[in-house]
């Protein structure tokens, strides 16, 4: 029945076989043609057909699927236009992104579609909608051929210039907008009469190619300069990665649009709480930053940071950064202090510092008024009972509300202890668990508002009332808070106060680590690592510690989107990478992203190329005397910091007759391929302007080479060497330290890869530690964090631990990465 149904109003089989895969539209489709069959009879023209089968399949909100019906059923919406308020013009080619040109595929009017969507509630009324939607207006020829006359008039002089060359997309939607429901042929046709008439037949040069304007030279993505707008302040700054996606986040609701997203649950009051919330923000988009203040950030939360003030900053929005500061047990404050400290690190600045103990007066309030409707009860459960998703009802779901009401504030004088009582929401969630907690019982003083009190709000509480106080406009999290949505929603609306949006995405991960807070804490507690910020693991104070710039990290998290498009659903889309098991179907792609670490070293070795200046350093040190060098003292060399942009500066290293090199730059024995220094090989020095050749090797009473003796001869002289290596001469004495993995498998916390447990995969070469490396002196005024690369070696940071008279260096990356980690 169902497939004569659809191929009887002109689908094709396969069309109508493929509607049928899809249930809710196929059910929509079959309520719409019977419904217009009733009306129309049972032969509907394709016209219609067409009509319907749009209305069917883009209406999200089936209640408004009848109204529409019934204006196509009575032809009073006839086209497509009316339907769904776009066309595209045939002439108008995509408008190069970001060069402000119209788009000539126009939305020229709300629309039918788009006018249910942005009146929920219901009824409509229907002499508003008919205007909006163009029922009953009739375009004139007269109409139209008036609104390309003034058109043409309008572009007369360029006309006659380019002639058939002109854009002729440009007339038509300059006429469309004119003419809201005019017949798109009719304007076409119309335009081409009166261009022919101003410019007659084409003429040979009219049918010539028009040349190709010169391809503009593009910027590196991480310098393009745009204007930005944070927390009310315009500026101008290096645009990210990710605010360049913005574009992809346009699927977002605007401000105030909430309802017109999926799944967003309308009341009676929605629309005057949005009205109310405008007022307050103005439109502004806000977001918000949420961490526990229980732990140190990582590099999953670089991403929700990037996310949260990124998508602010680029909407001219702010962002506020707010502490979950709820469960007293596991806060401290050098966690608070952290935080916002690696928030300021990466870029961002929050336009308000606030905490979830702020509200801890109202969401008290609200709690009472939550029992007061009916939708609370205090119940006597155990943790072990309602642990899982099918856990027993609770035989004190219907208890008295007057009875809760005095429990609950038993439960806040301290009458109960911890475990015996909790305040649980009468709901039933997405995930099949019943009744989540509101409140808990625990009598550990809180970091801020100390023994005031002895009960505590849950996420599953707190989260959405705190982004409605705050007037949240899109409340960004990962993908396991995807379960809380319902909660989120019918908690707002049970209390009836402004609901913001939740939009989830898949989180970010990196093979060969660990994250989690507790299994960090026993890396520490075994020595495994130093602490939070050991240079091995990959939380952000430990990467800011390696050496790693913020630019890289933010590009890393903006990179991630960039595999996947940034695909933001109505559940956001995956930042998917190639290592990732995506999943493309826009609505439920909520999978993680993991990420392998040379990924992230691959984006920091781009930044410390152009912002860390050169040094030169010897690890394993071979020391080399120059028997003929050519002054008394040491002769000072420029060195370029930056040797492919000499205008950055230079900075002077010694020079002198003892000078010491790498001792794998030099070979008794030069093998094919060998190009560094050999007896009867010369090699010149990086900088210096000569060239060394091997005259005498002098070795310690076990054969090992302990000293060279060579002759120098300037560079402008000597033959032109096959290499040339770096030295230092008159050094510094340093510590440096050489990082790799801290585990030896890629997923550490898999029982299928690792057995024994994360701790057995400890890497024992995962630190290495040179103790008396050389450094030139140029880095002697340098302080901790301070970036280099020591050519040929790799990029490094000064280390916090460096003490007067001994500096302590970090190796961020090396400079190429090791073809066997890719």
């Amino acid at each position: 029945e169902a497939m004569r149904l659809f191929t009887g109003i002109g689908l094709s089989e396969a069309k109508a076989r493929e509607t049928l895969r899809n249930e809710a539209l196929s059910a929509q489709l079959r309520q719409a043609v019977l419904q217009a069959r009733s009306t129309l009879g049972p032969a509907l023209d394709k016209a219609t057909g067409t009509l319907l089968y749009n209305a069917a399949a883009r209406l999200r909100d089936p209640k408004h699927l009848s109204f529409l019906v019934g204006y196509i059923a009575r032809r009073e919406i006839l086209t497509d236009l009316q339907l769904s308020g776009t066309v595209r013009s045939r002439y108008s080619p995509p408008a190069p992104a970001g060069s402000g040109a119209p788009l000539l595929t126009s939305a020229l009017s709300p629309a039918a579609l788009e006018y249910v969507k942005s009146h929920p509630l219901e009824p409509l009324d229907a002499a508003d909608f008919e205007q909006a939607c163009g029922v009953g207006v009739c375009v004139t020829p007269e109409q139209i051929e008036e609104a390309v006359e003034a058109v043409i008039s309008k572009h007369r002089v360029e006309l006659l210039a380019e002639r058939y060359h002109f854009n002729m997309g440009l007339l038509m939607g300059e006429a469309r907008s004119q003419l809201r429901w005019a017949d798109g042929k009719t304007i076409k046709n119309e335009v081409d009469l009166q261009v022919l008439h101003l410019l007659g037949p084409k003429t040979e040069a009219d049918l010539e190619k028009k040349p190709k304007a010169a391809k503009a030279r593009l910027i590196p993505a991480e310098r393009q300069k745009v204007a930005v707008v944070e927390n009310g302040e315009v500026g101008t700054e290096t645009q990210s990665l990710l605010e360049q996606l913005r574009g992809e986040a346009l699927k977002f609701h605007k401000p105030g649009e909430n309802y017109k997203t999926e799944g967003y649950v309308v009341t009676p009051n929605t629309m005057a709480l949005l009205k109310q919330h405008l007022a307050i923000t103005g439109g502004q988009v806000r977001t918000r930053f949420p961490p526990e203040p229980n732990g140190i950030l990582h590099i999953g939360h670089a991403k929700a940071i990037n996310f949260n003030f990124g998508y602010a900053k680029a909407n001219g929005g702010v962002c506020f950064l707010r502490y979950d500061d709820t469960n007293p047990e596991k806060e401290e404050e050098k966690y608070f202090t952290a935080i916002r400290e690696m928030v300021e690190w990466l870029g961002y600045q929050p336009y308000a510092v606030t905490h979830a103990s702020d509200y801890f007066d109202q969401l008290y309030t609200w709690a009472l008024e939550l029992i007061r409707r009916g939708q609370a009860y205090v119940c006597h459960q155990k943790v072990e009972e309602i642990k899982g998703h099918n856990p027993p009802p609770s035989p004190w779901r219907d208890r008295p509300v007057e009875e809760s009401l005095v429990l609950f504030e038993d439960m806040r004088k301290g009458k109960f202890g911890e475990g015996e009582a909790t305040l649980r929401m009468k709901l039933v969630m997405e995930d099949g668990k019943m009744d989540p907690v509101a409140y808990r019982v625990k009598f550990t003083p809180h970091h801020r508002t100390g023994d005031k009190w002895c009960i505590y709000p849950t996420y599953d509480y707190t989260h959405c009332l705190c982004d409605s106080i705050e007037h949240i406009t899109h409340s960004l999290c990962t993908k396991e808070f995807q379960a809380r949505r319902s909660s989120y929603f019918w908690l707002c609306n049970a209390l009836d106060v402004y609901c913001p949006v939740q939009w989830e995405y898949g989180r970010l991960n990196l093979l060969y680590t660990v994250v989690s807070k507790r299994k960090i804490i026993r890396l520490v507690e075994t020595g495994a690592v130093r602490d939070w910020d050991d240079p091995r693991l990959f939380t952000l104070t430990a990467l800011r510690r390696r050496g790693f710039p913020p630019e890289a990290i933010n590009n890393f998290c903006a990179r991630v989107g960039a595999r996947d498009k940034m695909g933001w659903g109505r559940w956001m889309h995956p930042l998917a990478s190639v290592v990732t098991q995506a999943v493309p179907q826009v609505g439920v792609t909520v999978a993680q992203a993991t990420m392998e670490p040379h990924l992230l070293e691959a984006c920091a070795r781009e930044v410390l190329n152009e912002q860390a200046p050169r040094a030169m350093a010897v690890l394993e040190p071979l020391k080399v005397t120059i028997t003929n060098f050519p002054s008394p003292k040491a002769l000072e060399v420029l060195v370029p910091n930056f040797p492919a942009d000499e205008s950055r500066g230079f900075h002077k290293v010694p020079f002198q007759s003892t000078v010491y090199i790498e001792e794998t730059d030099f070979r008794e024995e030069a093998d094919k391929g060998y190009k560094r220094l050999a007896p009867g090989q010369p090699v010149g020095l990086r900088h210096a302007g000569y060239v060394i050749a091997v005259q005498n090797i002098i070795k310690d009473a076990s054969g090992r080479v302990i000293e060279l003796e060579v002759v120098c001869t300037k560079s402008d002289m000597a033959e032109k060497p096959k290499a040339f290596i770096h030295w230092v001469s008159e050094p510094l004495v340093c510590e440096v330290r050489l990082y790799e993995r801290l585990f030896l498998h890629k997923n550490p916390e898999d029982p299928a890869e690792v057995p024994g447990g994360f701790l057995s995969d400890l890497n024992p070469d995962s630190l290495r530690v040179v103790h008396n490396a050389l450094i030139d002196s140029s880095v002697l005024s340098a302080r901790p964090f301070d970036k280099f690369q020591f050519e040929r070696l790799g990029y490094f940071s000064v280390d916090p631990d460096s003490e007067k008279g001994k500096m302590v260096f970090n190796r961020t990356v090396t400079l190429k990465e090791d073809p066997g980690k890719a």
